[in-house]
């Protein structure tokens, strides 16, 4: 393992904003987010596959009165966004380092009011459709974890992934589109990603892709 990996994932180990496996709370926190980590009772938003925290970080510090969770698996990516958090007293952001497939192990149903989910990997591939972080399988756990009236978010680069996500939603029980685009900085919309952006946004909008993006809402 790199040397630069195995500081990370030591960090992540002493870091008392990233929750994970071998700490007290791992095991806890399911449904209690609010009076075991946060000691408040303000909304909790939360970001899937959140890589180095940038979108958890930059809503936190815009919102200090919500609550803020990113998920992801990679510690060595976790341990950037908590340094991060640390170093700008961000009191309301967490970070949970755990596969999205076992999401409903941590959180309580109805405990979430927002996720948030910014350019995951879309799996062009028919034989990953599993792994699609908006397949109907995963949008049902999210239901369940949303309050009602909860939204969701994405944010995406991938045409597949917008018109794969429009269709899944369209079609879910529990969720209600309320307004897409297909490009987002075009958009009466843009306000609405708060002005955070992440690298790889910046990459892609370089490269001259188009932002899209979808709201919808539990019903």
């Amino acid at each position: 393992m790199a040397r630069r990996k195995l500081h990370h994932y030591k960090f992540s180990e002493q870091a008392e904003n990233v929750v994970q496996v071998g700490k007290p709370l791992y095991s806890e926190v399911k449904g209690n987010w609010n009076k075991l980590y946060f000691n408040n009772e303000s909304p909790i938003v939360v970001e899937l596959a959140c890589g180095k925290g940038e979108y958890t970080i930059g809503l936190g510090k815009k919102f200090p009165e919500k609550n803020f969770i990113g998920v992801d698996i990679k510690g060595d990516r976790i341990a950037r966004g908590s340094a991060l958090a640390t170093e700008q007293n961000l009191s309301n952001v967490a970070f949970l380092r755990a596969g999205i497939q076992y999401s409903q192990e941590f959180f309580g149903e109805g405990e979430l009011s927002e996720i948030w989910l910014i350019h995951p990997d879309p799996q062009v591939r028919d034989r990953n459709e599993k792994y699609r972080l908006t397949n109907p399988s995963f949008l049902a756990k999210y239901a369940g974890f949303l309050k009602e009236g909860g939204m969701f978010f994405l944010k995406t680069d991938s045409d597949f992934l917008y018109e794969y996500t429009l269709q899944t939603l369209a079609e879910a029980p529990n969720f209600r589109i309320i307004e897409h685009t297909y490009d987002l900085y075009q958009s009466h919309l843009l306000d609405e990603h708060h002005g955070v952006r992440t690298h790889y946004e910046g990459i892609f909008t370089a490269k001259g892709y188009t932002i899209k993006y979808i709201k919808a809402e539990l019903v």
